[in-house]
C-alpha cells in the first residue's frame, strides 16, 4: 500500500511543480510573442493528430464501427461546431455522439 501512496505523492509533486513553474513564467510571457504562437500551433497540431488517429485507426469500442460512421460523426460535429453554433464545444461533442449513436442503431436494425 505504501508504494501506491508514494506513487500518488510523486505524481502530485510532479504535476504541481510544473503548474507552479507555469504560474511563475506566465507573468513574464506576452500572449503576442512568437513563442506563445508556436506553443499554440503545437497544441493544435497534437490535437489534430489525436483526432485523426482516433478516426482513422480506432481502438476499443470504436474498432467495431465503420470508417464511414466515424467520418460522418466527425463531419457533423465540425458543422455544428463551426457553422451552426459558432464554436460551442459541448454542442459539437454532443452532436457527434448523437450521430454516432443513431448510425449504430440504424446499422444494428438493418443487420438484425
Amino acid at each position: 500500500m505504501s508504494e501506491y501512496v508514494l506513487l500518488v505523492v510523486a505524481c502530485g509533486a510532479g504535476t504541481y511543480l510544473w503548474r507552479g513553474l507555469g504560474v511563475a513564467v506566465s507573468t513574464r510571457l506576452s500572449t503576442d510573442s512568437e513563442l506563445f504562437a508556436w506553443v499554440g500551433c503545437v497544441a493544435f497540431a497534437m490535437l489534430a493528430g489525436l483526432v485523426s488517429r482516433i478516426v482513422l485507426f480506432p481502438s476499443g469500442a470504436l474498432e467495431q464501427t465503420s470508417l464511414w460512421q466515424r467520418l460522418a460523426a466527425t463531419v457533423v460535429s465540425l458543422v455544428v461546431y463551426f457553422v451552426i453554433t459558432k464554436k460551442s464545444l459541448i454542442a459539437g461533442v454532443l452532436s457527434s455522439a448523437g450521430v454516432m449513436y443513431l448510425l449504430l442503431l440504424i446499422t444494428a436494425k438493418s443487420a438484425g
